[in-house]
């Protein structure tokens, strides 16, 4: 069988959506009719998604807040925690904790995130993110 072939025809009956959408069927689908209600996606397309986005994370952080590459390897990973989390536009709103720990005043840094609305909603993950934050350490 000629795969780019198939691969053509299926592009064209079935079309190309890169957010979900409910087919004629009533099912949640995806991509070239991907049926998520039904078959999901495998935990190998998840981790291929879940290393992409983590890669845009990386990006966002290295555009608007190029510094945070300076920090240590905890550090960093705190920061790109909160923004895949959060999205960049709203960890940007954190400009007190943000400038702490631009500034190495990581304990305000670490409390300006207990603080938060933020760590009201997600609980002991913030709390174990801001001890990461606070001591540079897992």
């Amino acid at each position: 069988m000629n795969l780019l072939k198939l691969t053509d025809e299926l592009l064209r009956d079935e079309g190309l959506r890169l957010k979900p959408y409910t087919c004629t069927a009533g099912k949640l689908t995806i991509g070239v009719g991907r049926n998520l209600t039904d078959r999901g996606i495998t935990k190998t397309e998840a981790m291929l998604m879940l290393a992409h986005d983590i890669d845009d994370c990386c990006d966002d952080l290295d555009r608007a807040l190029p510094w945070w590459r300076t920090l240590d390897p905890v550090r960093q990973r705190v920061l790109a925690n909160m923004c895949f989390n959060l999205g960049l536009a709203k960890l940007l709103t954190f400009k007190n904790t943000l400038a702490a720990v631009e500034a190495g005043d990581y304990l305000r840094a670490a409390d300006g995130m207990r603080a938060s609305l933020w760590a009201r909603q997600v609980g002991q993950r913030a709390e174990r993110l801001a001890q990461m934050m606070a001591t540079g350490q897992d």
